[in-house]
């Protein structure tokens, strides 16, 4: 039997293709808040029996925590080859890791070596995992060429990014990553935001993979997409990049965002819900007249008022704040229209190509 490797997670990800699968040995609870991207969850303790673990250890002892937690490890692994693992050719090589690259792992490795699977275990675990994101996420933001595509709310930057992806550049779509649109009103319907930890990793895994030669298009935004944090060193390289602004009228932009929070149209009450966060910065006569509005289905008014009054000054205040660089270009006027967009996108895409690399 050839014992498990162990592995730095460095040389793990610098090297993950050759791995058949990321196997995260943690609890379901532990999973679910992060976990290596691609990583499939096979936990040799579930979140019950990983507390009773812990509270025997407290209030017993150590020895009695890894007897029972052994009997435990060993049914749950036995149960793992049998029904997860049973369909793996003999060639397989799994990559498992824990929490800190300890008994979990260690365990579930020793059996998958045991079989004849080139096992290897990352070193650390997850805890160097974690690090390591955080390391590169405080590096790479620097190492990119970045264009911010900024606009008052309703102005079409989502969509112009989605065409900027069709046409193959370099997007990082914050608000996809972070599951809404970073607004009051931006939660996005039968959508959960990623724990910080989990965006954090989604944010990393995706500019580990840009080319640091092309340019990488992003949305102005402010420090917080719903309640995930944006790291310090990504929002400073996107307050300092060039900026195209984006024009578009105010009818045209209510119109867009009719089309996008139509849930809000559907489902007044959860609206009136967002709406009552307002209430501090507004009072309560402006919040009455805007549900006023939408009780009676006047939802052009409705929206152009909330651009007005709420979205446009507050826009306003925080791009003379953190946007240094809004004044790069002309602004692209865009409109609703797939054509009209695709024109803004090819636009903007030979703009950037005539800016100097940096």
């Amino acid at each position: 039997m050839k014992a498990p490797q162990r592995i730095s997670i460095a040389d793990a990800l610098v090297a993950h293709a050759r791995f058949d699968a990321i196997v995260d040995a943690r609890s379901p609870a532990e999973f679910a808040e992060d976990h290596v991207p691609g990583a499939i969850n096979a936990p040799v303790l579930d979140d019950a029996q990983r507390a009773l673990v812990g509270t025997i250890h407290a209030q017993q002892s150590a020895f009695d925590a890894r007897r029972i937690g052994a009997a435990i490890v060993s049914r749950n692994i036995a149960s793992l080859i049998e029904h997860v693992f049973a369909d793996r050719p003999a060639a397989w090589r799994p990559l498992v890791y824990c929490w800190r690259g300890g008994n979990r792992s260690d365990s579930l490795a020793s059996v998958l070596a045991a079989i004849g699977w080139r096992t290897s275990v990352v070193d650390g675990g997850y805890r160097e995992f974690r690090r390591h994101v955080i390391g590169e996420l405080a590096r790479l933001p620097s190492t990119l060429r970045w264009h911010v595509i900024a606009g008052a709310t309703g102005s079409g930057k989502s969509r112009l990014l989605q065409r900027l992806v069709a046409r193959g550049e370099q997007v990082l779509d914050l608000e996809a990553i972070a599951r809404h649109r970073g607004s009051v009103l931006g939660l996005m319907p039968d959508e959960i935001q990623p724990t910080q930890k989990a965006f954090e990793t989604r944010l990393w895994d995706a500019l580990r993979r840009f080319d640091a030669s092309r340019v990488v298009f992003v949305e102005s935004e402010s420090r917080r997409v719903g309640r995930c944090h944006i790291p310090d060193a990504l929002i400073d390289a996107m307050r300092s990049a060039r900026c195209t602004v984006l024009r578009a009228e105010a009818e045209v932009r209510a119109r867009l965002l009719l089309e996008e929070y139509r849930h809000f149209v559907d489902d007044p009450q959860r609206l009136f819900e967002r709406l009552d966060r307002l209430l501090e910065p507004h009072g309560h006569a402006r919040v009455e007249s805007w549900k006023a509005m939408a009780r009676a289905g006047r939802w052009q008014e409705f929206v152009e008022s909330m651009l007005a009054l709420h979205y446009d000054p507050a826009y306003a205040r925080s791009m003379r704040s953190n946007y240094t660089r809004l004044d790069a270009g002309e602004p692209l006027v865009v409109s609703p229209e797939d054509r009209e967009l695709d024109v803004a996108a090819a636009e903007l895409i030979e703009r950037v190509r005539r800016e100097p690399a940096r």
